[in-house]
């Protein structure tokens, strides 16, 4: 059996852990021989890093592990490259949440002003990480979840276009699916979606059973409209306090389906469909880098820490046997609970879409493609998200048809929004810069656009390039 390399870039986020305890757990199906980290930021790398060791040691010991920021050794002899990085870190995530809020719109990392700000960061970083990649590995694949996704996928679209191994996905929509096939008693496993939009701005029309065929979203809408109070109730007991900010948005969603009752949309859709609503959720004094920071920033590197200082996870209560191996039995009844890592939902997303590139299954997954008649009423060089068969060799589109009238309006408002920035990125372009934040339903004003630029540009500085 062949046993692949994997290189993780952005080797010192916070999802890396789940992402490194998740191959543990799929070594049986999806082998792997070595396992790289690769960051640009040596410090908090170190911290994961120091955990992976223990980690590999004992639950993967045949496993060649390490971390490093050199490119050379990273990217060769590589089959896949996981890339999550943060183009800035996350004081310029700071940034992007908070600096809209001083002139009185929404701050959020891949939506409105702040995703566009983030936008310009990430491309460039993405694409030098992809030729470098690509310099050391010719024909591994790429998958990228780094945001914002859409604008990332736009880019590398033109800049890339024969090279069919580089993938953009997401996890939200599973993330949707997660939340609302329970209450009909339906596993995701069970389904393959219809869906289509951009990334972070989409719709589910079907969810349709793997062996029969039944469409199973006429049902969750019905059960929803008939126990919505009930629902209501349920997702608003979740919210733990102010700052749960994944269980509020869940709330949200849920009174955004009451309200266009015909399909499932994507959370992110909050943000475009109910302004004024998301505005209120934070302020300039806090945002959703102060949860993370506060939260699973300290969580995690915590849980990272003590596991190095104590050299092992067997036989404590960070051992994770009884998720490798199923049989085994954990003698330390703490283990269960205590564990932080909790393989997060992007991480088996992205190792599904693996399992079916490497066993060429063809299985039905969400990824974003140019649309090339898929949407046959939308523009054709749209990176739509959609369904498509995951092959060995290539990512098949599944043809959608038509969109309604609203959501063809929505989306075409946004590509405009995405394609003018690109371009501006890459024409180094002042004129399409503003016109881009302009454009942006979330700014919506030429001037607010000029003030908002004239801000990132200050705490930007050379992360951004100069436009003229």
């Amino acid at each position: 059996m062949k046993k692949y390399s994997v290189v993780i870039c952005g080797g010192g986020s916070t999802y890396t852990p789940d992402m490194m305890e998740l191959l543990c757990m799929m070594q049986n199906d999806f082998p792997l021989r070595k396992v790289i980290l690769y960051d640009i930021y040596s410090e908090r790398q170190e911290v994961v890093g120091k955990f992976g060791e223990v980690m590999f040691k004992e639950y993967y010991p045949d496993l060649e592990f390490f971390y490093t920021t050199d490119k050379r050794k990273a990217f060769e002899d590589i089959d896949f490259a996981f890339v999550q990085i943060r183009a800035g870190g996350l004081k310029q995530r700071n940034n992007d949440e908070k600096i809209p809020y001083e002139f009185d719109c929404i701050g959020q990392e891949t939506c409105g002003p702040g995703g566009l700000a983030y936008g310009v960061r990430s491309v460039i970083q993405m694409v030098d990480l992809i030729k470098d990649i690509r310099t050391y590995s010719k024909d591994s694949w790429i998958i990228n979840y780094s945001n914002p996704a859409a604008i990332v996928a736009e880019a590398t679209k033109r800049i890339f276009p024969s090279d069919k191994k580089i993938v953009n996905i997401c996890d939200m929509p599973t993330s949707v699916l997660d939340a609302y096939l329970p209450l009909i008693g339906v596993k995701r496993s069970q389904i393959y979606p219809r869906y289509f939009g951009l990334n972070h701005f989409g719709w589910f029309t079907g969810l349709y059973d793997k062996e029969t065929g039944h469409d199973y979203l006429p049902d969750l809408l019905k059960y929803v409209e008939e126990n919505y109070d009930e629902i209501h109730e349920m997702f608003k007991k979740k919210i733990k306090d102010k700052n749960d900010h994944w269980a509020i948005t869940f709330l949200d969603h849920l009174e955004m389906l009451h309200d266009f009752p015909y399909s499932l949309p994507n959370t992110y859709n909050l943000y475009y469909l109910y302004p004024d609503r998301t505005l209120k959720h934070y302020n300039i004094h806090h945002t959703r880098y102060d949860e993370v920071m506060n939260g699973r920033e300290v969580m995690v590197f915590d849980y990272c820490r003590k596991i190095a200082e104590l050299g092992r996870m067997k036989g404590t209560e960070f051992d994770i046997s009884s998720k490798i191996n199923p049989d085994y039995t954990v003698d330390n009844p703490q283990a269960a609970s205590t564990v932080y890592a909790d393989n997060d939902v992007h991480a088996s997303y992205l190792v599904e879409l693996v399992l079916s590139i490497i066993n060429n299954a063809n299985e039905i997954a969400l990824v974003m493609i140019k649309n090339d008649g898929i949407c046959q009423n939308l523009d054709s060089e749209m990176m739509l998200e959609v369904s498509c068969r995951i092959g060995k060799e290539e990512i098949v589109p599944l043809h959608y048809g038509s969109v309604p009238a609203f959501e063809k309006g929505l989306l075409e408002n946004q590509y405009a929004c995405e394609k003018l920035l690109v371009d501006a990125i890459l024409e180094k372009d002042a004129l399409k810069l503003r016109q881009a934040f302009t454009e942006n339903r979330i700014v919506r004003d030429g001037d607010l656009a000029k003030k908002l630029i004239s801000r990132f540009i200050e705490v930007n500085k050379d992360l951004w390039p100069t436009f003229k």
